[in-house]
């Protein structure tokens, strides 16, 4: 991966798994991660494993943002703090999700892996797509490049 110093990324599930160690290697090449978590006591645990297996002066490219994908209210008190926080998105990792989990409902009352997998996903880059435009990334990973 190529260095991507002094942008701003949003890994979501970013405190275990696959979003962890996306986040961890961001960090590595110089990128400023959100993790954005459903627990922020989880985050900031995964915050300390990061720091630790980073160079230094990775904490002061790390923060912790709690985000509930299974609420629609969660999910635009993330963004709208986001916004007032940032003024610029360059990567959005919509990583977080839940897998065969026992019937039950989002607090807004779609399926739990389709609310939180889907709808709250689509949510959440609809809400940021404003600040992804304006930093000027949006679509650029959509086409194909050639050499």
């Amino acid at each position: 991966m190529e260095r991507v110093d002094g942008k701003i990324a949003i890994v979501t599930g970013a405190n275990s798994g696959l979003g962890l160690e996306t986040a961890k290697a961001l960090v590595q090449k110089g990128a400023k991660v959100i993790l954005a978590v459903r627990d922020r006591s989880k985050g900031e645990e995964a915050k300390k494993q990061i720091v630790s297996q980073t160079a230094e002066g990775a904490a002061d490219n790390l923060a912790v943002m709690e985000l509930n994908l299974g609420s629609l209210v969660s999910v635009k008190a993330f963004a709208e703090s986001y916004q007032q926080s940032y003024d610029r998105l360059d990567l959005l990792i919509n990583n977080a999700g839940v897998m065969i989990p026992p019937y039950s409902t989002t607090e807004d009352g779609f399926e739990l892996q389709f609310g939180t997998n889907h709808l709250g996903h689509f949510a959440l880059t609809g809400l940021l797509l404003p600040v992804l435009k304006k930093t000027g990334t949006w679509g650029q990973f959509l086409r194909p490049t050639r050499k």
